[in-house]
């Protein structure tokens, strides 16, 4: 009766990071032993991910109106900051992709006609969708995960609010509030949704038909491994001056081990808030920077696009020099911000990428068809990269704004 209790108290207390591990591991071994059964498990990875995504939209409007409302004059955000952080981020990325690339040159086999699929014509076309998202219908935008506009309307609600009666506000506040307690009570439930992830796509797919892929999947995943762990940590040091490495840490065990298995920086963002609320951050400042990092924020898109790109490249035998290079990095790093925060959002991008070197749609769009080949893995470490990379920067923005408060105390 006493073990009984003590698993009970786990399930419903236990740490959620020995939780989710049980739910993987149990996942392989469910992929091992009966890959049908396995595949059947898909329908908890799908109502898992899909819970989150629909309370996500409902969970920013509320916290960015509630952030804006309850917002008191001098009070700082530090989004500006933050941004900017967001911007070297992707464009660091972007350069370490260009690197590898030229350093570990990788062919592909585009022989096999793809499937055409819409994809943005130039960087304008980007833009335009961007400014288009912003005056978005509200309701169309949070029925279709449209965070730009969310974000729009949820800042202009909070200004407007801000002049409203101490009742209302208080009222925005319990709304985002009762929000956020659904959302925890989702996440609760992450580790029976990463056991359905894991077992359905080890079961259907395997990694034998990534095999012939491995040395493209080396070059992605080892420039994303050198970015999450050298660069990002880097950045964060130049900013915090102190060792960055137990932040970095602690984003990528919470954060970035839950998107690896989602693949979606718009799912991941109530695990987000949910970590910074834990690292003790400003709530004005993460409920703003934290939807806003799931959609601009897009280091592992960058390298995406850039290694797929000059892998096109290199197998039509173009020439690259290194200005041109540079040039792909900073459209790359374009081309991350318009990516969406779902699966496989980036490659529809890799054609803009593609047009700079007179790569043919038709070509591009077989490139983009080995991207969805490889995201088993390539999409998992591109959202986790992405993910955790939005609470790192917010975290190292907020402390080093408190370093700075503190300094100019003691003085």
């Amino acid at each position: 009766m006493a073990e009984q209790s003590r698993v009970v108290r786990f399930i419903t207390h236990g740490n959620l990071i020995v939780k989710i591990i049980i739910g993987l591991a149990a996942g392989v071994v469910l992929a091992l032993v009966s890959p049908s059964t396995a595949a059947s498990a898909g329908l908890l990875g799908t109502l898992f991910v899909t819970a989150l995504k629909s309370v996500a939209p409902v969970l920013v409007f509320a916290l960015v109106t509630s952030a804006v409302a309850g917002h008191k004059a001098g009070q700082r955000t530090r989004i500006g900051p933050i941004l900017l952080l967001y911007v070297i981020g992707t464009l660091a990325a972007a350069l370490v992709a260009v690197v590898l690339s030229f350093s570990f040159p990788v062919t592909l086999s585009l022989a096999v006609p793809a499937e055409q699929s819409a994809s943005p014509e130039g960087i304008v076309a980007v833009l335009q969708t961007l400014l288009m998202n912003v005056v978005d219908n509200p309701i169309r935008a949070l029925s279709n995960g449209n965070y730009i506009g969310i974000l729009a309307w949820a800042a202009g609600l909070g200004l407007a609010l801000r002049h409203a009666s101490d009742t209302t506000r208080t009222v925005v506040a319990d709304l985002s509030l009762g929000v956020a307690k659904i959302v925890q009570l989702i996440i609760k439930c992450s580790p029976i949704g990463i056991f359905g992830l894991v077992a359905s796509t080890l079961g259907t797919s395997g990694f034998g038909e990534l095999a012939r892929y491995a040395e493209l999947l080396q070059v992605l995943i080892g420039a994303m491994l050198f970015v999450a762990l050298v660069v990002n940590p880097l950045i964060v040091f130049c900013k915090i001056r102190r060792n960055p490495y137990p932040l970095v840490l602690t984003c990528l065990r919470e954060s970035a081990l839950t998107a690896f298995f989602t693949r979606s920086s718009a799912a991941n963002i109530p695990v987000n808030l949910t970590l910074c609320r834990k690292l003790g951050l400003h709530e004005d400042t993460y409920s703003v920077s934290i939807p806003l990092g799931a959609t601009i924020n897009m280091a592992g898109a960058a390298v995406t696009v850039t290694v797929l790109t000059l892998a096109a490249v290199n197998t039509l035998g173009i020439a690259v020099d290194w200005p041109t290079a540079l040039l792909l990095s900073v459209v790359a790093s374009l081309c991350a911000c318009g990516a969406s925060g779902v699966a496989g959002g980036s490659l529809l991008l890799i054609p803009l990428a593609c047009s700079l070197f007179g790569i043919n749609n038709e070509l591009a769009m077989q490139v983009v068809g080995v991207g969805f080949i490889i995201s088993v893995l390539q999409d998992s470490f591109e959202t986790a990269l992405n993910s955790s990379t939005d609470v790192l920067f917010t975290a190292a923005a907020c402390i080093s704004a408190e370093d700075e408060a503190a300094l100019a105390r003691a003085s």
